[in-house]
């Protein structure tokens, strides 16, 4: 069941009603029946990961704050969580990369694979449920004991799939604390859920195409193909992700819920940092809290300082996939940010609630980042480091060698520069159609144009969230 799916127009307003009919802890209980059942309409075998993960995470922090051979229960919701995370997703690529190890050295090898089906979100929620229990260790929150809330916090089906990755300290209060029906909250919820889904059908969808068709075999297409694909797959990958995470969000807001912003502007950025402050913003945090700040952080010499940052992007980079090219693609982005150099502006620092008028050298750190971004989207979207390569080799020199195709611009010209002057009129907002001023009349032509441009724009078969199989 996806966002974007007829059984989920059937889903949502039915447990929309039925929630605002049931007291608090009747609302909690709903909301856990409800997301195991969105779960589960993906495939049913997995469903009992998500519930054990849960309690197991759930028992270990009440042992962790009860102070009984605290290390022990942390180790076990570590290794539980981890190992899961591991098992399905990277047991496959270890033993390929260890077979081609063994090839390059000239030893024969025949690897057996399992062939393990990734569960969708598992991602998502074991990063969600470690963040809680290393938080009770470390003395920054405390253990609840109300489980009907705790598995509402870890299974809330909005974020389940695909984020954000809630924090504890965030979600955790909301869904122990009674919730409030607020119109004017709803009716943004539903305008930011609208807004999502353009970004995915009429922009992200719109440019798939473009990009399967370059990408699949870079080596029988144009340069300048693979030129304007890389840059398709930029604005594919951000409406698709940023779609996603505002439907989540303004779908949260409709059960009382205020879920942690994700994006931010980030091809607006202004340096490598900038973007990480910007985009899958839960993510980067969390790789922060984490990883970064327990390694030293920024409080070690610059060399250590450089390395602490390469280990939490190559590490981002695998969490994104088990393929060689997102790890080179998180070191990239680790070395990009590691520069001492280039700095962020800061007439543009985040947030962008100022509105600030920018200058020429800001407008020219926004272009040479966005750039940057989409060198290292080759990696991201490439099915191989050798297709990488081809498409980096081949679009560099598409320019001087190559002339441009009748019609190749075609796909960026209407919607991305559209998104672009949303986002920039609507930067001190949480989303592009944020009008908290705005009469019904004008909230309504909006709803109507949407509602024609998704129905004319759409394709005609369902595309999958990208972020989907991470």
């Amino acid at each position: 069941m996806t966002f974007d799916s007829i059984p989920f127009l059937i889903f949502l307003p039915i447990v929309y009603a039925v929630y605002w009919a049931l007291p608090h802890r009747g609302q909690n209980a709903f909301i856990v029946a409800a997301s195991y059942f969105f779960y589960a309409w993906w495939d049913w075998r997995f469903l009992g990961l998500l519930v054990a993960t849960s309690l197991l995470d759930y028992a270990a922090a009440l042992a962790i704050e009860r102070g009984h051979r605290r290390r022990f229960w942390l180790g076990v919701s570590l290794f539980a969580n981890l190992g899961m995370l591991g098992t399905f997703k990277y047991l496959d690529f270890g033993i390929e990369s260890f077979a081609t190890l063994l090839r390059s050295a000239g030893l024969e090898a025949h690897p057996a694979t399992l062939g393990i089906v990734l569960p969708v979100g598992i991602s998502f929620y074991t990063f969600q449920t470690l963040s809680y229990t290393i938080d009770v260790y470390r003395g920054e929150l405390r253990a609840t004991r109300d489980l009907p809330a705790f598995l509402a916090f870890v299974s809330f089906f909005p974020q389940l799939v695909a984020g954000p990755i809630e924090r504890a300290s965030h979600l955790l209060p909301q869904a122990l604390a009674p919730r409030v029906f607020r119109t004017d909250a709803a009716i943004d919820g539903v305008m930011q859920m609208l807004y999502g889904l353009v970004l995915k059908v009429c922009i992200a969808d719109r440019l798939a195409g473009t990009v399967e068709q370059a990408y699949r075999d870079p080596s029988q297409v144009s340069g300048w193909q693979l030129l304007v694909a890389t840059y398709a797959f930029a604005f594919q990958i951000y409406g698709d992700f940023a779609g996603y995470s505002h439907i989540a969000i303004g779908c949260a807001r409709l059960f009382g819920f205020d879920l942690s912003r994700n994006f931010a502007l980030p091809y607006f950025a202004t340096s490598p940092a900038d973007f990480w402050r910007r985009w899958h913003i839960s993510l980067s945090t969390w790789f922060r809290d984490y990883v970064y700040l327990p390694l030293g952080g920024n409080r070690v010499s610059p060399f250590r300082r450089a390395c602490n940052v390469l280990i939490t992007f190559t590490l981002s980079g695998l969490w994104h996939g088990a393929a060689w090219t997102f790890v080179l693609w998180g070191l990239f982005h680790g070395l990009l940010v590691a520069l001492p150099h280039w700095r962020t502006s800061e007439r543009l620092e985040w947030p962008l609630g100022r509105r600030p008028t920018p200058r020429v050298r800001d407008v020219l750190a926004v272009i040479a980042t966005f750039h940057a971004v989409c060198l290292g989207w080759v990696f991201f979207r490439a099915s191989s480091v050798r297709s990488a390569l081809t498409v980096i080799e081949r679009a560099a020199t598409a320019v001087v060698r190559e002339q441009m195709p009748e019609g190749v611009l075609e796909p960026l010209l209407w919607g991305v520069p559209l998104l672009l002057v949303v986002e920039w009129l609507q930067r001190g907002r949480q989303h592009g159609f944020e009008l908290p001023h705005a009469t019904w009349g004008v909230r309504l032509a909006i709803v109507v144009a949407c509602v024609i441009a998704i129905a004319t724009l759409g394709p005609i078969e369902t595309v999958p969230f990208i972020y989907f199989q991470f």
